[in-house]
């Protein structure tokens, strides 16, 4: 008899995977071609990113390497706290301050045998678009709109269209995106311009609770109010023109550290770092077990994408464990509209603008607004605001008409990368645009927005 501790062998470890994968049933995909190797195939060809390590990126990392994904690769920017260890169960009290991504992707490969983690301790935003062509699926493991936002603009923008404005399939690079609440979650299927991207549905996450400024000011009553003073009110009084980073370190640390006073001059108690933290982000505490729950469902949903071996969900899974178990899947409706997942928001030029001219009209562009722009077009650097030595070497394209940095096409897309309001907030943001160029044979057949 097997002791406790002792590991699954080989082969009774993927058994009931295999069994999935070598049988036909009447829910499987048309493509759907079973074969007793076929895990084998997936574990060999398949490239999943996932975006984030946090909770649910520690259960997805598990249950991607444990669903058959040999060639996983993790991306966090974030170090591990202390206070990630009560649900982080691949994090330990040594790997505190240490990379989430690097030693998450250690732990899965200490235990599950032959799979290849790479990470990457990074922002989302540092990396080059073409990074994420590579992949053949990503799964979203994050607690941030604006980076949920980030990723479905970069994964819409391979998606191509053909002369007749009709998606090209082949093109779509598909998402999961998981998120977690407290004892509430959801999984979502993302296949773009097949189902809502996130920018469709984006109404689905409820406003952040504002506090009324009088209230900060005058009457603070609760430790989240002395949080918010520090952050909406004295960091603009201490450090005028200097934006707040709530991913820098020192910057939270500087909030706490006023609000501290500040809850002690109205005798208010329970402000924490991580209460700081969560009020200044909008973070909801997670728990272990919806990680988990949400995370099976997702990694479910990657496996039938890639494999074809049945029908995804249609298109949006919720769960609430709050008072029992209810799990509902709502079909929602893409917007053909959707200025992330549409053919791109077209804009027409003369021949003789030129690429300085360009970026300017997507600073005033009404449905745009995208200011400090960097332009790529087909994996090309057009013109980088960042880092230096790539703004020095594309400097000069800045008086090269579009024209002729387009290879003189009638039609071309481009992809523009800077900084848009979103709810209020400047957010890094990535846009599709097709450029037309006015009086050149070819001319797009959408409906344009002109600019000059």
């Amino acid at each position: 008899m097997a002791t406790p501790d002792a590991q699954p062998t080989e082969p009774a470890r993927w058994r009931d995977l295999d069994m999935l994968l070598s049988r036909p049933g009447n829910l499987v995909a048309a493509s759907f071609d079973p074969s007793p190797t076929l895990r084998d195939e997936i574990g060999s060809f398949a490239e999943v990113l996932v975006v984030g390590a946090g909770g649910l990126g520690c259960e997805l990392l598990k249950d991607l390497a444990l669903s058959g994904f040999k060639n996983l690769h993790v991306i966090d920017m974030d170090t591990i706290d202390v206070s990630n260890l009560n649900r982080q169960f691949l994090f330990r009290v040594q790997d505190v301050g240490k990379s989430k991504a690097q030693v998450a992707a250690k732990r899965v490969m200490e235990r599950v045998s032959g799979v290849n983690i790479k990470p990457h301790f990074c922002r989302i935003e540092d990396k080059e678009i073409e990074f994420y062509s590579q992949f053949h699926i990503i799964v979203l493991g994050l607690d941030s709109i604006e980076a949920r936002s980030y990723i479905n603009s970069v994964a819409c923008g391979f998606l191509e269209y053909d002369s007749n404005d009709n998606p090209i399939p082949e093109t779509a690079k598909p998402m999961v995106d998981g998120g977690t609440e407290g004892f509430k979650g959801h999984a979502r299927v993302i296949i773009p311009g097949t189902t809502p991207c996130f920018e469709c549905n984006i109404w689905l996450f409820p406003p952040q609770v504002k506090f009324p400024l009088c209230t900060l000011a005058e009457t603070p009553r609760t430790a989240a109010h002395c949080i918010e003073y520090a952050h909406l009110i004295k960091w603009d009084e201490v450090h005028p023109g200097k934006p707040f980073d709530a991913d820098d370190a020192e910057h939270m640390q500087w909030i706490y550290s006023e609000a501290l006073k500040r809850a002690e001059l109205f005798g208010i108690s329970g402000v924490t770092y991580s209460l700081t933290q969560g009020v200044v982000k909008n973070i909801i505490p997670a728990i272990a077990s919806t990680n988990a729950i949400i995370s099976a469902a997702c990694a479910l949903e990657a496996f039938k994408l890639f494999s074809g071996c049945s029908k995804t969900v249609s298109n949006y899974l919720t769960y609430n464990g709050l008072e029992g178990t209810h799990i509902k899947v709502t079909e929602f409706v893409r917007d053909k509209d959707c200025l992330v997942c549409g053919p791109g928001t077209l804009i027409e030029l003369d021949t003789s603008a030129t690429l300085s001219q360009f970026i300017k009209m997507l600073e005033e562009h009404p449905n745009l607004r995208i200011s400090k722009a960097s332009v790529t077009h087909e994996g090309n650097n057009l013109y980088m605001q960042s880092p230096e030595v790539l703004e020095q070497m594309t400097r000069p394209n800045l008086s090269v008409p579009m024209f002729e940095l387009l290879k003189e096409v009638p039609c071309a897309t481009v992809h523009a990368t800077g900084m848009a309001e979103n709810n209020g907030k400047k957010v890094s943001s990535l846009r599709k645009l097709r450029v037309a160029f006015k009086g050149v044979i070819g001319d797009s057949k959408m409906d344009t927005t002109e600019s000059s």
